[in-house]
């Protein structure tokens, strides 16, 4: 890092991220103000992550029930604290879904009392 006697200051190669266009000045071999995306968005579409987030929803609701299942066998690799762990984390997924499902709810009905 270099120091410029007030702090640090990390290294950008900002000349690199300029695109060049019609837009960019002719005259007096002034840069482009125009910068290119640094991170490029690679997001899945909405219905794998709503289908991906349902499915570890249910992995957590049914993880409980099997380490009580192990608990009451007699399984010395499972503790009766780590069944209350997975219960409590459950009953929170259970509280988050609860307040998304509302939310989405009221979203729907405010753009369903948009005019058009």
């Amino acid at each position: 890092m270099l120091s410029n006697g007030h702090g640090f200051y990390p290294r950008y190669d900002l000349q690199a991220r300029i695109q060049h266009t019609k837009m960019d000045p002719w005259f007096g071999g002034l840069p482009s103000a125009r910068m290119s995306r640094v991170e490029t968005p690679e997001t899945a579409d909405f219905q794998s992550v709503m289908s991906g987030l349902v499915e570890k929803f249910n992995d957590d609701l049914n993880a409980p029930d099997g380490m009580l299942k192990d608990v009451m066998m007699g399984n010395d690799d499972v503790d009766i604290h780590d069944v209350m762990t997975a219960m409590a984390k459950a009953e929170i997924n259970v509280n988050v879904a609860t307040q998304f499902t509302g939310k989405i709810i009221q979203t729907y009905d405010k753009i369903m009392q948009l005019q058009v």
